[in-house]
């Protein structure tokens, strides 16, 4: 311990924020005299409150320990600032912290409530959200209630990055004034539940660069609801969408990386502009009505698709067909298979020459399969890969089996492998 305490104080710093919790940090001030006043310019809090942790502690309490403690900090500059409150005694005071962190300088400020133990919804105050956290550049909500004050306005200059997983909002037009009011803000997630009053979900953020978009399987079946999406400067946008609708106001003609994620595609508007694409994921139950008819993916290099939807292999073969760029092609079930619904079978029409992507005969370098099961469509796109793509380097095959023919599943891929690969300077990795 002489050791640690010859470091020098920043170094120290960094160190105690590390430390789980703030009483952690609080209690090193009993090592001695180094450390006695060294927590209280520590740049991360975090005030966790878990059962029975503070009963013993000399403040007596998880609110009377965050009092004292929050009141004796003096750090200048607080870097994150955490409550996670998972207990019935951590909600009391949370307006007066509230209070006390806007008279702070805090960048990150990351609110978590757990609602299996708080019998009661815990409401944010007003002046988190009236400009008193002026200097706050990151936001993290979970599992709270945002209240509005109509006579008072948003303020959040210098916000970049917003999260919301599970609140409850007064009414669509609170998120909208929300968000209309973060004039910097680059980063937003967004997890929808069942209760948080908002039927359509509205997002006009002209300088956005990063979305993620999700519902929760409890809103399953009302097509009454769901997003509208006006942010032109997106690069990167990740939807999971169980139903309803999602409407993008403009052609995003800067996105490089799209996940697609829905249950129900019927009522989405189709992809506008999608040659910026270089990543994409798509897990989506119809082939048809993803995107328009002769767009392409020019820009397309990482193409990954989901094989838990039945109609996966004509979704693959529209996309390769539209990529004629892309280097890297995976596949995984992601998401259990629908058993209700039968698998697809293999069109024999596609293994014409005629019919063969551009991207398989001149640009796939990998192709990697997660989850292959050996069913009898996946044999046969496994062979029209290998025996198209003609310059892959490196073929990777993760066998998934419930029973015990995963030897004849391995010798059925290298037979396939060796008589219609493409690609004679291919590697084959099977796991």
């Amino acid at each position: 311990m002489d050791r640690i305490s010859q470091l020098p104080d920043e170094l120290l710093l960094k160190i105690l924020a590390l430390l789980p919790s703030m009483k952690d940090v609080v209690d090193t001030m009993l090592l001695s005299k180094r450390w006695q006043f060294l927590w209280m310019m520590v740049p991360t809090i975090k005030y966790n409150d878990t059962l029975d942790r503070y009963s013993k502690h000399k403040y007596g309490s998880f609110s009377l320990f965050v009092d004292k403690s929050f009141s004796k900090h003096e750090a200048p500059i607080i870097e994150t600032l955490l409550f996670k409150l998972d207990h019935i005694s951590g909600c009391g005071n949370i307006q007066a912290w509230m209070r006390s962190a806007d008279k702070r300088c805090v960048r990150e400020l990351i609110i978590q409530i757990d609602t299996l133990t708080f019998k009661k919804p815990v409401s944010l105050p007003w002046s988190l959200f009236s400009g008193g956290c002026r200097m706050l550049v990151t936001l993290k909500l979970t599992n709270a209630v945002l209240v509005d004050d109509f006579t008072s306005p948003i303020s959040f200059p210098s916000l970049k990055t917003l999260s919301l997983e599970s609140m409850k909002y007064p009414s669509g037009e609170f998120v909208k004034k929300l968000l209309s009011n973060c004039h910097v803000l680059e980063n937003l997630v967004v997890e929808q539940c069942h209760v948080d009053s908002v039927n359509i979900f509205t997002v006009i953020v002209p300088c956005l660069k990063s979305l993620v978009m999700k519902t929760l399987n409890t809103r399953v079946g009302n097509d009454a609801q769901g997003f509208v999406i006006d942010a032109p400067s997106l690069e990167k946008f990740n939807i999971l969408h169980s139903s309803g609708f999602c409407i993008f106001e403009n052609d995003m003609t800067k996105v490089v990386d799209a996940n697609l994620v829905v249950v129900n595609w019927k009522l989405w508007k189709k992809l506008g502009s999608i040659a910026s694409f270089k990543r994409l994921y798509l897990c989506v139950p119809s082939s048809k009505d993803v995107y328009t008819a002769r767009s392409v993916f020019t820009s397309l290099v990482h193409l990954k698709i989901c094989t838990c939807e039945t109609e996966w292999v004509n979704l693959l073969m529209r996309v390769l067909g539209d990529s004629p760029n892309l280097r890297a092609l995976k596949l995984d079930q992601c998401h259990p298979l629908r058993s209700y619904e039968p698998r697809p079978c293999w069109n024999p029409s596609w293994n014409e020459p005629s019919s063969v992507p551009e991207s398989l005969l001149s640009n796939l370098e990998t192709f990697e399969w997660v989850t292959y099961e050996g069913a009898e469509e996946e044999i046969e796109v496994v062979a029209f890969v290998f025996r198209s793509a003609k310059y892959l380097k490196k073929a990777a095959i993760n066998i998934h089996s419930k029973t015990n023919d995963t030897d004849k599943k391995l010798e059925v891929i290298k037979e396939l492998f060796s008589s219609s690969r493409g690609s004679p300077a291919c590697v084959l990795e099977l796991r």
